[in-house]
This record gives structure tokens, sequence and C-alpha cells, in this order.
């Protein structure tokens, strides 16, 4: 599944990167010892936690991003005891939100093959022509270019 004939063999790359990924970090601490925040960043624990992150969309890891930093940087600078008190909770909520309707919505719509509206957003192609092609070298077929 990973050699060079499988289909992840970009997949082995990662241990590259894993083992060389804080090393820059590293590097940064060491020219700038006054700067404490460039120690807290911890790329083992940045790798690990984005391999939990389902696969889904970018813009799923986008709207995350935004999410997290307003509540962890705006919220948490302008409304501390707030903050403190709430955002746990409504982590928990948004999280058990999104699992909740995923199971009403399958037992109300799908189980009666109601799928909602057809729309582009409801495609899995990505709109690229060129990604039902296959990427091995020497396949020839009709319409897609030949690697």
């Amino acid at each position: 599944m990973f050699t060079e004939d499988g289909i992840y063999p970009g997949m082995n790359w990662f241990f590259l990167i894993g083992l060389l990924a804080p090393v820059p970090v590293w590097l940064l601490a060491r020219k700038y010892p006054n700067h404490k925040w460039i120690e807290l960043i911890n790329m083992p624990l940045i790798i690990a936690a984005a391999s939990g992150i389902p696969p889904v969309r970018s813009i799923n890891y986008i709207s995350w991003g935004v999410v997290g930093i307003f509540f962890n940087f705006y919220v948490y600078k302008r409304f501390k005891s707030w903050w403190a008190r709430h955002t746990y909770i409504l982590s928990a909520a948004l999280d058990s939100g999104i699992a909740f309707m995923g199971v009403l919505l399958y037992f109300s719509l799908q189980t009666y093959d109601i799928f909602g509206p057809t729309w582009w957003g409801l495609e899995g192609d990505d709109h690229c022509p060129l990604a039902k092609c296959p990427t091995a070298p020497g396949i020839v077929t009709k319409g897609c270019p030949i690697f």
C-alpha cells in the first residue's frame, strides 16, 4: 500500500517531514532567546493534532482555524472570565451539535431518499476535469494528459 506501486507512496515523505519539522523551531528558539513564545511551538503536537482531524475539504480547516483563532485570541484577551467559564462547554456543544445533526439528518431525510437541494457545493469532484485522470506514468486515457 505504501510502496512505489501502491496507492499511498507519497505518505512515506511524512516520516522525513516529521523528523525535520522541529528543526526550524529549535533554530528560531536558539536565534531569538528573548522570544519565549517560540519555545511553546510543539511541532510533534501540531502534526499529531492534524492527523486527528477527519479528511475533509480545505474549507473545513479554514473555518476551524478561524473559530479557534477568534476564541483563543480575541475572546481570550477581551473576555477572559467568559472564556474561562464557557470555551470548553462551547467546544463540546459545537462538536456534539454536528454529530447530533448528522444523525438527525440521516434518520429524518436520507432514510427517505431526500438528499437536499442539488447545487455545485454537493459535488465531490472539485470541478476539475483532470481529477478523474490516472496519474501513474504511461497510462493513456482519452481526454487525459500522459505523465
